[in-house]
């Protein structure tokens, strides 16, 4: 069975609602990168999640080169391609120049969607993290989002979003937004449910994307709580499928778009797995009932610094 697709508000193309994420920590060989994009467009892969902060835009533009060369697909229009706008580009007039580098890194003439990557403003650019508390700066949300609507009125993107956003920040956006954020891409698993954000989202008709869709193990932020979960675990082996299928299934159901990062062959066949069968009343109450804890906390990355504390400790 194939890849399932949404329509995004204000977007004409379907988005595919599996991707494939290209985010590494340590930073992956990029020749890495574009043989694993390669595999996937081969296994039936639409859809490819990138950021600037990834450095994985220049080897996607590769791949997807090298797939139209070699007949794997008719043209990049038959992608979907989301990219995000860095911290240190988050300055109002940096912005359309940002996704106009992100395009060029691409080597393409527009993205399907454009997201903030997260909700703060950085001075410079940076090499390492954490960072020294004066270079953060909060964002400005109105005139970020006017940049973002810039970049979706001339053409550079399809659509536009936003990453990592509370529903607090999410309402200060909507509140002079022209153009509303079609997706808000945030961490979300069985062991990370956002059922407050999510109904948040649900009603005010954004989309959610889901990262880390299976703990980010195998990063500097995440764990093994989703591949070693003993209640993921029992039903896997009781249906026949892997631990990591069970939970990027529960993902699914929620109703959001997915994003699993893997550059191993046989486990980005496996992800696409999950789509001809589905989960029990029963099976769905015991994930229901599983240990919630955020994996992704921003001051282990920028710094316990308080506007970081602070974007924390929102929902």
């Amino acid at each position: 069975m194939g890849i399932p697709s949404k329509n995004l508000r204000g977007c004409e193309k379907a988005m595919p609602l599996m991707s494939l994420g290209t985010a590494t920590y340590p930073l992956a060989e990029p020749e890495t990168v574009k043989a694993a994009i390669l595999e996937a467009i081969k296994a039936g892969y639409r859809h490819f999640d990138t950021a600037f902060a990834y450095r994985s835009e220049q080897p996607l533009g590769e791949a997807v080169a090298e797939a139209t060369r070699l007949g794997l697909i008719k043209s990049r229009d038959e992608l979907f391609i989301t990219t995000k706008l860095w911290v240190s580009f988050a300055e109002p007039s940096q912005i359309v120049p940002a996704c106009k580098m992100s395009l060029q890194n691409l080597q393409m003439e527009y993205v399907d969607l454009y997201l903030i990557h997260q909700p703060l403003r950085l001075t410079e650019m940076i090499k390492q993290i954490p960072v020294a508390a004066e270079i953060i700066r909060p964002l400005d949300v109105k005139g970020a989002w006017e940049g973002m609507e810039e970049c979706k009125n001339l053409g550079l993107a399809k659509a536009i979003g936003v990453s990592n956003f509370s529903c607090k920040k999410l309402e200060q956006l909507l509140s002079t937004a022209k153009i509303p954020p079609a997706v808000n891409q945030v961490e979300l698993n069985p062991a990370w449910q956002q059922k407050v954000l999510m109904d948040y989202c649900r009603e005010k008709g954004i989309h959610i994307t889901a990262y880390s869709p299976l703990g980010g193990s195998n990063t500097h932020f995440g764990d093994n709580r989703i591949l070693e979960s003993d209640v993921l675990t029992d039903i896997a082996r009781a249906r026949g499928k892997t631990t990591a299928q069970v939970a990027l299934r529960w993902v699914h159901e929620q109703g959001v778009s997915i994003a699993p990062k893997s550059f191993n062959k046989e486990r980005i066949k496996e992800n696409i797995g999950i789509f001809d069968w589905a989960l029990t009343p029963h099976e769905l109450e015991k994930i229901s009932k599983i240990p919630q804890r955020k994996g992704v906390i921003l001051a282990e990355i920028w710094g316990p610094h308080d506007l970081i504390l602070e974007l924390d400790a929102e929902v």
